[in-house]
Order: C-alpha cells, then structure tokens, then sequence
C-alpha cells in the first residue's frame, strides 16, 4: 500500500517527525491539531473556546487539502486536558461535523504539547 503525505499552509507546519496527515488505502489518517496558528506557529490565546475554533479551522486546511471534506469524516478523537471543556468543545465541534456524526472518542490527557487544552485528530473517506 502506497501512502502520501498532505501538506498545506492552512495548518500549523509539523513540530516533530510526523505529517500533517497521510492519504492510504482510500482514507486520511490527520495528526492531531491542536490550536496552533498556522501564521505565526503559536498557541491562540483566549482560553478553550478559540482554541477550538482554531483546531477546528486546522483540521478543516487538512481536509480541504486532501480533498474530501466534513461529510466523509468516520472517526475522530479528542484530547481534553480537563474534562470541564467538554460541553464547550463539543458544541463548537457540533457546528463542523456532517450527519450523520463520526464515531468519535473523547480522553482526558494529564498535558498536551505547547500548553494546550484540546486536540484532535480524524480519519476520513476520500472519494
């Protein structure tokens, strides 16, 4: 099976040996994007509400690149470093996702990278 890398502008350039996301078997499989701003490589200030319109936006460039787009997401995983975020994160994600929803799991986290408080990572369908 061959895999392709996805890159784009649209999303905070990778911090580690990793890509943004990988094309393979008919899917892409994103890194986690946390809230990044692609511009400028730092964290959005504000609190979970902009970070998680700021992720959100990230793995919309990621899609957007792949070609495919909300509506062929399968499954999605976040990352809360607390789960109070959790009503909050979900609405704003709510306001993205196609229907009907992706398989989805939510996880606590002790800390994630650069300070932030969510991340999240997708699969989905291509074509």
């Amino acid at each position: 099976m061959t895999r392709s890398a996805i890159s784009t502008s649209g999303a905070p350039a990778a911090i580690g040996p990793y890509s943004q996301g990988i094309i393979a078997g008919g899917f892409l499989f994103s890194a986690g994007q946390a809230a990044m701003d692609p511009a400028t490589g730092a964290l959005v200030e504000g609190g979970i509400e902009p970070e998680t319109e700021r992720v959100m936006a990230n793995l919309t460039a990621v899609l957007d690149a792949a070609g495919t787009s909300w509506a062929d997401v399968v499954k999605t995983t976040i990352f809360l470093v607390d789960m109070a975020d959790f009503a909050t994160v979900n609405a704003i994600y709510g306001r993205f996702i196609g229907d009907p929803p992706p398989a989805r799991s939510t996880v606590a986290v002790a800390a994630l990278p650069k300070g932030a408080r969510v991340e999240i990572e997708l699969v989905a369908r291509l074509g």
